[in-house]
């Protein structure tokens, strides 16, 4: 099923509430969906980079200011 939106007419809040439309109803049925193998073998290779010290988390609050100072 194909469904078209008028993006273009829509208000920011109209498009938000119709995100969060769209994120609930994914919610309450993510028990029925299946992650595709590639997800698994990322996950993998990220956990291998953190065991080898190649990858690191960073708090996110700092990730935002971080990517907030790169753009303005």
């Amino acid at each position: 099923m194909e469904v078209t939106l008028p993006l273009a007419r829509m208000s920011v809040e109209e498009k938000l509430r119709t995100m969060e439309s769209l994120w609930e109803d994914l919610c309450a049925t993510a028990a029925d969906m299946q992650s595709p193998d590639w997800h698994q073998d990322e996950l993998a290779g990220r956990e291998a980079a953190l065991s080898r010290g190649d990858d690191r988390f960073e708090d996110w609050d700092d990730a935002k200011r971080s990517i907030k100072n790169q753009v303005s």
